[in-house]
């Protein structure tokens, strides 16, 4: 049976989301984690694939994977218990043989958080609205020996306190677009770029791409398919992950602002 789940992960301990022999990514963990249930032997011939990768540092809250298993029931009751805490499954579906996460998908929406907040959100969403439509996105990529030229169908900047939010749906994106956007967007809102910067370079592309944001701000939010999952509880193992790095981060915040020589750090929500 093909069987498809839709899967999240918090990115910063691992080395990105796809294979690589002695590294810890996600691909490989979860692979491994269908290796002890026994769902299949060898990942290349149960055509185990994923919608597309993430670099090393980047989050997903929803990632698709898709693989051939005998055993069906096992992978849905079963996987959550056995992926480690930082990967956690939230749906899955039967898929047909034809369904391929990547080819299959009909759009990919990302979210690049911002903190503290750059400044002008009303400028930044103004200038997000050039990226709309169908354009060369060379000064915004690595685009390699790939056609740089993607569509974009629609893109916001919101106030989600404390954080100023950049989220993108397109068909299809280029390594590190979504980073390099980001990253010409926080321009406009610090007011280091006119509001005509990006339609200048997606009508003539630099000979450089610009710096790409860093990668812990970016989340690949959803991806587009014209098929529904069936949920799937979080593990508990899991739940303790998530409740522990909250109590962790805000305690380290806290500790951060008391010993910060002027005092509490500044509110900028």
């Amino acid at each position: 049976m093909n069987l498809a789940f839709r899967f999240s992960y918090f990115g910063d301990r691992f080395f990105g989301s796809q294979v690589q022999p002695g590294l810890r990514t996600v691909e490989g963990e979860f692979i491994e984690a269908c290796r002890r249930l026994e769902l299949f032997d060898g990942w290349r011939e149960a055509k185990f694939v994923t919608a597309g990768r993430t670099d090393r540092g980047v989050h997903a809250k929803n990632q698709v994977c898709s693989f051939q298993t005998d055993k069906p029931e096992r992978a849905v009751a079963a996987l959550n218990q056995v992926l480690p805490a930082d990967i956690w499954c939230t749906g899955w579906a039967g898929v047909p043989d034809g369904f391929h996460p990547r080819y299959s998908a009909a759009s990919r929406t990302y979210r690049y958080y911002f903190f503290p907040a750059p400044g002008d959100t009303a400028a930044m969403h103004d200038a997000a609205q050039e990226f709309v439509g169908l354009h060369d996105f060379s000064a915004f990529a690595r685009a390699s020996d790939r056609n740089p030229e993607r569509r974009i169908i629609r893109a916001r900047v919101f106030d989600d306190r404390p954080f100023v939010v950049f989220e993108v749906t397109g068909e299809s994106f280029l390594w590190n677009m979504v980073r390099c956007m980001a990253s010409a967007l926080e321009r406009v809102g610090r007011d280091e770029a006119g509001p005509g910067e990006i339609a200048r370079l997606l009508v003539e592309p630099a000979g450089r791409r610009g710096p790409a944001a860093p990668p812990e701000g970016l989340v690949l939010w959803d991806i587009g398919y014209a098929i529904s999952f069936t949920p799937l509880p979080i593990g508990e193992k899991s739940r303790r992950y998530l409740a522990d790095r909250h109590r962790h981060h805000t305690l380290m915040a806290e500790v951060s602002a008391r010993l910060t020589p002027e005092g509490p750090a500044p509110d900028t929500s």
